[in-house]
């Protein structure tokens, strides 16, 4: 048998900030987190090409110098594909694979690929399906260039513009019947929202490979959760029941990572599985402590953040990997400063994670105050649900009742129907 392998893409990453913005400082930082991009896509790195702009040019972004440098590197290296790091317009584009005479992306079109590929229930399949949609349907007009190329089809150059037309038309359908599909997702996750019992709700946010995953697996001692040291190894919402000790337990979710220039229509597209994010009660902010720019990821995170309309809920920041952090102690001392509710962890240790675990208790008992409830003696169906769902704190008979102080939610106080 021979074993025929697809050839590996030689790929050419392009960054172009504007001059004198605070991105010239950390260009190849850029650069770099743009190559594990385009390393987990599957593609090699053969070169690097920058350049500071003043202004964009409309027609390829940077320069006309700069697109014969390009071409030069493209010929020395034998590149197959040129990666811009800044987002192209659809003119952009069509002009610098016309220039090059191979194919060029942006960053936002290799995310769009790399989840495509790590899409795995039906729900992230329709949502990744919805963003490549929208990002298509203005850059069609690229998927149509062959046809410029044909000199003398008479009668070609009409239907191919005929023919763009239906695809646009099939395209806008298609979205509006994804966007529909994932209406209906919306529907049904509020509906299993409104079945589960009450808990408090904690949603791990953050920058994509900061440790969520992990953090999810020590906390619940599930060890079939997937955790993998790469970008976006979590597309799908994960969520766990958590015990955290005395009595007292959480719900936490894992969330898809975000990153530096994400895609707007792919935010907008996942909204049903960030939805856990807007509707929970408190967000774990998980932080890679050991990651150089790890305060510029802070602020990418809180901006995303702040597109979903997520601005009253409670956050906790969580510094994770403090294990590989070079003065731990110094560390700790800064963020603190900067973050006083800060809590540090380590999921290779043994104790890790147990300052997070005291801070989830911490916050669940503010949550639900304690309350006297009265129950008669002989009602023991009633006394039993009571332990089960909430913690009594002190037992005492009065007269032909109990009277137990209890944390409890209010719902199941009123589902019980006992009172003080």
């Amino acid at each position: 048998m021979i074993d025929v392998q697809p050839p590996v893409e030689k790929a050419i990453l392009v960054g172009s900030p504007r001059k004198g913005s605070k991105e010239v400082a950390v260009l190849q930082e850029h650069l770099d987190e743009l190559e594990r991009l385009v390393d987990t896509a599957g593609a090699q790195i053969v070169g690097r090409l920058t350049q500071q702009i003043v202004s964009a040019n409309a027609a390829t972004l940077i320069g006309e110098g700069k697109v014969e440098e390009l071409k030069a590197l493209v010929a020395e290296t034998g590149a197959t594909l040129v990666v811009f790091d800044e987002e192209l317009t659809p003119n952009q584009g069509a002009t610098l694979e016309k220039e090059m005479k191979l194919r060029v992306m942006d960053r936002a079109e290799v995310i769009l690929d790399i989840f495509a590929t790590r899409a795995r229930s039906h729900e992230a399949k329709l949502q990744v399906e919805l963003a490549q949609n929208e990002y298509l349907l203005p850059r069609l007009a690229r998927m149509w260039t062959h046809l410029s190329r044909i000199r003398g089809g008479i009668g070609l150059r009409g239907p191919g513009e005929t023919q763009l037309e239906t695809d646009r038309r099939m395209l806008r359908k298609k979205i509006q019947h994804l966007g529909d599909k994932l209406k209906d997702v919306s529907r049904h996750r509020t509906l299993l929202r409104a079945g589960r019992r009450e808990l408090l709700d904690a949603a791990l946010v953050g920058y994509t490979n900061a440790g969520k995953s992990s953090l999810l697996r020590s906390l619940s001692g599930e060890h079939d959760i997937f955790v993998e040291d790469r970008l976006f190894a979590t597309l799908d919402t994960l969520s766990r029941e958590v015990e955290l000790g005395e009595g007292i337990r959480a719900r936490v979710f894992d969330t898809v990572g975000f990153i530096r220039k994400l895609p707007h229509n792919l935010v907008a597209s996942f909204r049903a599985t960030l939805e856990e994010v807007v509707e929970a009660d408190l967000l774990l902010h998980v932080v890679d402590a050991s990651h150089p720019e790890w305060e510029e990821q802070w602020d990418v995170v809180e901006g995303v953040l702040a597109e979903l309309g997520v601005h009253d809920i409670p956050v906790i920041p969580v510094f994770n990997k403090m294990d590989a952090v070079a003065d731990p102690v110094s560390f700790a001392q800064r963020a603190r400063e900067l973050y006083p509710d800060a809590v540090f962890t380590s999921t290779l240790k043994i104790d890790g994670i147990e300052q997070l675990k005291g801070e989830l208790r911490r916050r669940e008992q503010a949550a639900r105050p304690p309350i006297v409830l009265r129950i008669p003696l002989s009602d023991g169906k009633r006394m039993a649900e009571v332990y089960r769902v909430g913690e009594v704190l002190k037992r005492d008979v009065v007269g032909e009742e109990y009277e137990i102080t209890v944390r409890m939610p209010a719902g199941e106080a009123a589902r019980l129907g006992v009172g003080g």
